[in-house]
């Protein structure tokens, strides 16, 4: 079975460490844990990961976070992968730092990407994971939160975030999406 694990940012070193690229950090995470290394390809690097007989193709759209539908579609085209095996990773402003939370379905909930992701597929019928970056920012100022970087003490957690996330990702495919979230949500 294959799967298409997408890691939504901006790409940039100006992007980098910002709050708004923990997609590609995850996706990175998840490359990096399995030493294999993406690459460059039509638009966005991609990586192949095997894993218990499932194939994961890791994905950082190179169309920019607002723009990343098109190269969700492409590759969904392109791989053969069914909808139901798609994961979009994005940042939450509405989630506690570090919180996950895994859902089958739903809105933008106000996220460009996941915005453009829905109006290029046409339904919102794929499963997201969202990343709390937090909300500590005056409001009216979530951009700059966004796109800031992470805080020292968020920085400090980063690691086994990430590390919680890479196994989440890895369950979504082996024992399945209500399983997963009950194991992984708000944990």
């Amino acid at each position: 079975m294959k799967y298409l694990i997408v890691g939504l940012g901006n790409i940039g070193s100006e992007y980098e460490n910002t709050r708004h690229n923990i997609g590609f950090k995850i996706v990175d995470a998840l490359a990096k844990a399995s030493t294999i290394f993406f690459e460059p390809n039509k638009l966005g690097d991609t990586a192949t990961l095997k894993y218990k007989g499932r194939i994961f193709i890791l994905l950082k759209p190179s169309t920019f976070m607002n723009l990343s539908g098109k190269a969700v579609n492409y590759y969904l085209q392109q791989e053969k992968i069914k909808q139901e095996n798609l994961l979009i990773i994005t940042d939450d402003i509405a989630l506690p730092f570090g919180t996950l939370r895994l859902k089958g379905k739903g809105s933008d909930g106000g996220h460009n990407g996941l915005k453009n992701i829905i109006q290029i597929l046409g339904n919102d019928n794929f499963s997201r994971l969202r990343f709390g970056v937090g909300s500590d920012f005056v409001k009216g100022k979530q951009i700059n939160h966004v796109l800031g970087e992470f805080a020292p003490e968020e920085q400090n957690q980063l690691g086994e975030r990430l590390e919680k996330t890479t196994e989440l990702i890895k369950s979504f495919a082996t024992i399945g999406l209500g399983r997963t979230m009950s194991e992984f949500n708000n944990k």
